[in-house]
């Protein structure tokens, strides 16, 4: 039973459930670990759905389901962040936390919902065990929130519903259902806060920096679902196509993202921009340093391109050279964590902005850079581009990022968490740039002793789990606000297990990794 990953897999979240209820201990907790265990029987109900071709939609090929590590990240990251918020006595991000952990237990209820119902003979067993689960959280949330926190989950679910329909029909073998899970649910929870801060403008306040990702999440959205189905019925390849492309990207850019965003933030968002980018010179020095990484990263692609044109036999990147791209993103983080995270936070949803655009040049073929793109970027493809886009790169970015959005800046008064918590803005660097890259690399070239069930290899991990000891080790000599207060056995516990679900795991372990370690250094 060992050797099936996918019960390995189960396991190490379930592992990871337990040390954090082991900290965390309050009325939602009965109901995460019920969750859990729901979670762990519709995962074999979506496995047998996706193997039989029963599936609604078409998902990502040679992937399991995810449903198990998939389910848990939001009511994880909702009791994290609310353990961290009670401690800080920030009674309204404590609320804010309380309505993440039961949107994630809502929207995994509604995707376990579906594969019941599409499952045939109905599993009488599993039905039980789903419907126990619903009945526990349903009457935790009555219980532990209020109306309109109710009514906003509700919002959430519904924006959920519609676009997971919208999304998984348009994108088909982009995603498996525990991917789309954290991705569609992620994007509604962001949609649904954006347009209830929207409506309530006189409540707006905080700092402007968290109203850029938002408002450049909705917009790619709307551009990404406008241009998917009006090319549905007319070519995207002609220069009067690609012409009306760039007129009305412009068009969404400066006539609502930027009006939308100046509502926001009650300034002008070029001008505030300007002012935040030339604050001091620290910040023209590292913007300095990101643009001549960029080159570099181009010049990467431009070199490995040029090798497969002069008749090289290798037609695909190997393991190593995409690595390449992992040390040149790590490099490019690092001094932004330590010397000036504010300003990495609006570098990253820029650059995550500039991906999805290019991405959707790429794409639909827009001319004059579309099919350019297509020919680079295809040297790099892996199994998990599987669908017609291309998302290796942006799940990167994603994953490096996303313990920096994430941050409870409003619950560290200090602009710092005490003990673990100090490394919570390091999970993407570690889990993704250190550790992934170095199993990888370790792995494919030296490992011999193969994990039961897997490609992966012991070697790779515990390569893997000794290069992240070390660079926190870096980390603590070079930025001084990081004062573990000798939590160093959970650090080192929190790593292995993270490096050990990266073992197991089908999923895309670049959003995957960092979330966990995120959760796992908040406690």
């Amino acid at each position: 039973m060992l050797a099936n990953p996918v019960i390995v897999e189960s396991l190490v979240v379930f592992a990871i459930v337990l040390c954090v209820h082991f900290v965390v201990w309050n009325q939602l907790s009965w109901c995460s670990i019920a969750l859990a265990i729901q979670a762990f029987y519709v995962q074999h109900k979506w496995d047998r759905l996706l193997k039989s071709g029963g599936a609604v939609f078409q998902f990502r090929p040679s992937a399991t389901s995810g449903i198990v590590p998939a389910s848990m990240v939001m009511p994880l990251l909702g009791l994290a962040l609310r353990e961290r918020c009670e401690a800080s006595g920030n009674v309204y991000f404590e609320r804010f936390s309380m309505v993440i952990t039961v949107t994630g237990m809502m929207l995994a209820l509604f995707l376990s919902l579906i594969a019941l119902g599409i499952t045939r003979p109905v599993p009488t067993n599993t039905c039980v065990v789903a419907g126990l689960a619903g009945s526990a959280v349903m009457y935790t949330t009555k219980q532990a929130l209020t109306v309109s926190e109710v009514i906003e989950v509700l919002e959430v679910l519904l924006i959920f519903v519609y676009l997971s329909l919208i999304v998984l029909y348009l994108l088909p073998r982009c995603f498996t259902p525990g991917e789309a899970l954290l991705i569609v649910g992620g994007i509604s929870f962001i949609i649904n806060q954006l347009i209830k801060r929207s409506l309530n403008l006189a409540e707006v306040k905080g700092d402007p920096v968290n109203y850029f990702l938002p408002v450049v999440v909705v917009g790619s959205l709307l551009l990404g679902i406008f241009f998917t189905l009006l090319f549905c019925f007319m070519e995207s390849e002609t220069w009067v196509s690609s012409l009306f492309f760039h007129m009305m990207t412009a068009v969404l850019a400066l006539g609502i993202i930027m009006p939308w965003l100046s509502l926001l933030i009650r300034r002008h968002p070029l001008t505030w921009l300007l002012d935040f980018v030339t604050l001091n010179q620290k910040r023209l020095y590292l913007l300095a340093y990101w643009v001549l990484l960029a080159a570099l990263a181009s010049m990467v692609v431009l070199h490995q391109n040029y090798r497969r044109a002069s008749g090289s036999k290798k037609h695909q990147a190997s393991t190593v050279v995409r690595k390449y791209f992992h040390l040149i993103v790590v490099a490019t983080y690092v001094p932004g964590l330590v010397f000036d995270r504010q300003l990495l936070h609006v570098a990253s949803v820029g650059c995550l902005a500039a991906f999805l655009l290019l991405e959707y040049v790429r794409y639909f073929r827009i001319r004059p850079l579309g099919q350019l793109l297509r020919q680079l970027l295809t040297l790099f493809l892996d199994e998990r581009d599987s669908g017609p886009l291309i998302l290796t790169h942006i799940y990167l970015l994603l994953g490096m990022s996303l313990p920096i959005w994430l941050f409870p800046g409003p619950c560290a008064p200090k602009g710092s968490l005490p003990g673990a918590g100090g490394l919570v803005p390091y999970a993407g660097v570690l889990a993704v740039g250190v550790g992934d890259t170095m199993a990888s690399v370790f792995g494919s070239s030296m490992g011999e002793i193969q994990w039961p069930g897997t490609k992966k290899t012991m070697e790779g991990t515990a390569t893997s789990i000794f290069a992240q000891i070390i660079a926190v080790v870096i980390f603590l000599i070079f930025d001084g606000a990081i004062n573990l207060n000798a939590s160093y056995a959970w650090i080192v516990g929190s790593i292995a297990l993270v490096s050990l679900l990266e073992a197991y795991t089908t999923q895309i372990d670049n959003l995957l990794l960092p979330l966990y370690l995120f959760i796992l250094f908040m406690l």
